[in-house]
């Protein structure tokens, strides 16, 4: 394993890796979908909510324990926290700055206020069309079309 390092005054910190990261990311997705307060959530796993807003930036590492027990307060498979991970070696999928694009999305207000929206639609054909609506709309903006 390679350890990021920076040095800040005397100190040397590490910077968070990427699959910490990435794990923080998937729990704040989850967190949303439930619309859990990352209180809330703290109380379910037995923390605090600092420790949960560390968890989902990244910026403490979460125990295998702590992993199973937030699987269980947020009702998935621990396999969940890694769904959609491309860093690994020989890994396909996007690149790095496209991978830290998507993930900045997920700490955006309006991303998270878009996935409560769409998982609070019980219309299944309704939740279906609006997603393909979002599709084309931003396959529009990406490409215009032209006259």
């Amino acid at each position: 394993m390679v350890l990021r390092q920076f040095k800040s005054g005397n100190e040397a910190a590490e910077a968070p890796h990427p699959i910490d990261c990435h794990v923080g990311r998937r729990i704040r997705l989850r967190r949303a979908q439930l619309r859990l307060s990352q209180s809330a959530l703290a109380a379910r796993i037995g923390v605090s909510f600092q420790a949960v807003q560390k968890y989902e930036s990244g910026s403490i590492r979460i125990s295998a324990s702590r992993l199973y027990e937030m699987s269980l307060a947020l009702q998935v498979v621990p396999g969940f926290f890694f769904a959609d991970y491309s860093g690994g070696p020989g890994a396909e999928g996007p690149s790095a700055a496209e991978a830290g694009e998507a993930g900045a999305a997920f700490d955006r207000r309006e991303t998270l206020s878009l996935v409560r929206g769409y998982y609070g639609i019980r219309d299944r054909d309704l939740q279906a069309e609006i997603l393909r609506l979002i599709a084309r709309l931003g396959n529009r903006e990406a490409a215009p079309e032209t006259s």
